[in-house]
């Protein structure tokens, strides 16, 4: 028993000797170095950066980094990390029987590094774990397969930036009419995924019974009013495609404008309303836009347009209507990936900043 036990650890010698083999330690620490730096520093105190010369910058920065990091332990660890960084970098002398006794601490400094160390990772592997469930559970509640519906191509995707995302892209089919969902939770993280599954939920109940699109979009704001977080919002968009019709109904609540591409050229359509939860007695009204054979449709979030570099510099809008100017796509899942692999390149081996969704609509004009 113990002996298969020890057959299924993995050698320590052997995954070391793997991780040296695969290389890229120079890309993939410039990487974490970047990380990093976006996660300890805010802003503010980027901007301050920017203004100082090469050498105190870099100190400057580490400076704030290490204070960063401390204030963002527990009391007990940040004291812990405090007393080791002294015992480093203090004298290591002091007084015994009359006389100077000195001695290098740093040993027993760098053990209580490492005990912070062990506990930081055994949070995070515990996180990662129960996030892992929540991933699953999230995947399982989002839609599998592409809705159809007579003369229409439709494709969607959501991609989170984490384990679990706050973007919802969902629809729901009724008697005589499909809803296509995209919404966008502020923030990321567990707290975004959990409002993304209410979101989600309160939509498939509420939609059916509602005369309008603007009257979902109230009920909705009303309900996240009441029972949402007042530092959490929501924008979303919906639409609404009627049996055999060419007309496309739709809502945006605060999210960015859908683009409609059409000839060749790419429009934004108009802005909409307040998101959800922000404004107590929102209004909200839908609008209709009438579609022609072979007319495209997009909606995305910002995780699209805000997909960042390795040099920092966002995709933007500009690459994105050029993508779409010089589209001759068949398919709107052709163009979907097309768009995700283009998003892929530009980013490289950076790590996402946020959920990335889309939904494509194409227009065929056949049953």
């Amino acid at each position: 028993m113990k002996k298969n036990q020890n057959q299924n650890e993995p050698n320590f010698r052997r995954t070391l000797i793997n991780d040296i083999k695969q290389g890229g330690f120079k890309r993939t620490i410039r990487q974490d170095l970047n990380e990093i730096t976006r996660f300890y520093l805010d802003s503010r105190t980027l901007k301050r950066l920017e203004s100082m010369g090469r050498i105190r910058r870099w100190f400057a920065k580490w400076f704030w980094i290490i204070k960063s990091l401390i204030l963002k332990l527990t009391p007990v660890r940040r004291v812990l990390l405090v007393f080791s960084l002294i015992l480093t970098f203090g004298q290591s002398r002091f007084e015994l029987g009359g006389g100077h006794v000195s001695t290098d601490l740093r040993p027993f400094a760098y053990f209580i590094m490492l005990f912070i160390l062990m506990l930081e990772l055994k949070d995070k592997l515990l996180a990662r774990d129960e996030l892992a469930v929540g991933r699953a559970v999230q995947s399982a509640l989002l839609p599998r397969d592409n809705p159809l519906w007579a003369g229409w191509d439709i494709w969607m995707v959501t991609r989170p930036a984490n384990e679990v995302g706050g973007d919802l892209v969902d629809y729901l089919e009724t008697e005589d009419s499909l809803y296509l969902f995209l919404g966008d939770v502020a923030g990321k993280g567990l707290g975004a995924a959990l409002l993304m599954s209410k979101l989600q939920a309160t939509l498939r109940a509420v939609t059916p019974g509602e005369p309008s699109l603007g009257a979902l979009g109230v009920k909705m704001n009303h309900i996240f009013r009441r029972d949402g977080l007042p530092s959490r919002f929501v924008s979303l968009i919906t639409l609404a495609i009627g049996r055999r019709e060419s007309r496309v109904r739709f809502l945006n609540a605060g999210h960015m404008p859908p683009l409609l591409l059409r000839s060749g050229r790419v429009r934004e359509l108009p802005s909409g309303h307040a998101a959800l939860g922000i404004l107590p007695d929102a209004e909200y009204e839908e609008q209709i836009l009438n579609l022609h054979k072979g007319d495209w449709i997009l909606i995305y979030s910002d995780g699209l347009t805000e997909a960042r570099a390795d040099s920092g510099e966002f995709f933007g809008e500009e690459r994105l209507f050029s993508l779409l100017k010089d589209s001759g796509f068949q398919s709107a899942c052709e163009m979907g990936n097309a768009i995700l692999e283009t998003i892929g390149r530009f980013i490289g081996s950076s790590r996402p900043s946020d959920d990335l969704s889309m939904i494509l609509l194409h227009y065929t004009g056949s049953p």
